[in-house]
């Protein structure tokens, strides 16, 4: 996935610095052909690093997002749900190893990107700082935060970055796969006594304001949105993709008969969308500095989790040093007799 275009020829030639860097000229002239940027192209300093630090976080907010779920896979009400849930927490374990070999082909280190992660000098989507409280959530996860992401992801298929472009193909087809999971759990819940489908309601009620946080702040007090629109790594604004959101899923919840939290919302015939109200932006700072529900514990957890599996990658390590020392002693036999 990451390496099947390293061998194409640079289409630099004559267009770099002495450095070897790309003139501004030329590299915004190909981000307007929209040719994708190849691990072994000449790239800006500041086009790499801005990758990195974006795929970085999105593959911490994939491994992260693991965290919420997992502790309800024995809880599950029945088999197929149990089944249904370990597989799609396995699919998010996936594209966290997805998003870090993309990341490497910008020459970050894996080790390095972890241990940013374990410090809490780098970070993940802030929607996995909060609590799973019932079974609800499982279901309200998966319809909200998995479709808000979707709608975030989708548009990064087209991303400048090839690597990272043809990784988010399968991200996005799984993803589709969780937004219906939970859909389903909801209108379960919807569809089943009252106090099934109050769980429901209550869950939205807590997850609806932290998944429209989870786009990101508004357009004009976000650090790095306008340099990766110019680039090509971001395709369609913050604000443009949380008014999508919630076009899309307002009939949604009408179909589920839930009522979504906010007396503000409502229809704009003028503007052809959905007006809502406005988002706690003093929350949504707190949590991405460190000071939600679950930061310390979602961190807690990532670096356990990573300290009892050093015994596996030691031993997985050790294993392919003996196989490729062995594999050169019986070379060495062979060309001796």
């Amino acid at each position: 996935m990451y390496t099947q275009s390293l061998d194409l020829p640079n289409t630099d030639a004559g267009n770099t610095d002495s450095a070897g860097l790309p003139t501004e000229a030329a590299f915004l002239a190909r981000i307007a052909r929209d040719e994708k940027i190849e691990p072994q192209d000449a790239m800006p300093e500041a086009y790499r690093k801005s990758l990195i630090r974006q795929i970085s976080q999105h593959a911490h907010s994939e491994v992260v997002g693991m965290l919420p779920e997992g502790n309800w896979i024995t809880r599950a009400p029945s088999l197929k749900r149990k089944e249904i849930l370990l597989a799609k927490v396995q699919d998010e374990g996936g594209h966290g190893l997805y998003l870090y070999s993309a990341a490497e082909t910008l020459g970050a280190s894996r080790d390095d990107m972890i241990d940013a992660l374990h410090s809490g000098k780098a970070k993940y989507s802030s929607i996995f700082n909060y609590p799973t409280d019932s079974w609800a959530d499982i279901g309200t996860i998966g319809w909200l935060v998995d479709g808000a992401a979707i709608m975030n992801q989708v548009p990064l298929c087209r991303c400048s970055y090839g690597p990272y472009a043809r990784a988010m193909i399968r991200v996005c087809k799984e993803e589709s796969f969780h937004q219906r999971q939970g859909f389903d759990i909801v209108r379960a819940l919807c569809e089943g006594t009252p106090a099934q489908k109050q769980l429901a309601q209550e869950s939205v009620n807590r997850w609806w304001w932290p998944t429209l946080m989870m786009f990101g702040p508004h357009d004009s007090d976000s650090e790095h949105s306008g340099q990766a629109n110019a680039w090509g790594i971001k395709r369609i604004s913050n604000d443009d993709l949380r008014q999508t959101f919630v076009d899309v899923t307002v009939p949604q919840a009408a179909f589920l008969g839930l009522t979504l939290p906010d007396p503000l919302l409502e229809w704009n015939a003028e503007r052809g969308h959905y007006d809502f109200g406005p988002l706690d932006w003093d929350e949504f700072w707190r949590v991405v500095r460190g000071d939600g529900p679950c930061n310390a514990e979602r961190l807690n957890d990532r670096v356990e989790a990573f300290e009892k599996g050093r015994w596996v990658r030691e031993a997985a390590v050790a294993h392919a040093a003996r196989h490729a020392a062995r594999a050169v002693s019986i070379a060495s036999e062979k060309i001796a007799a």
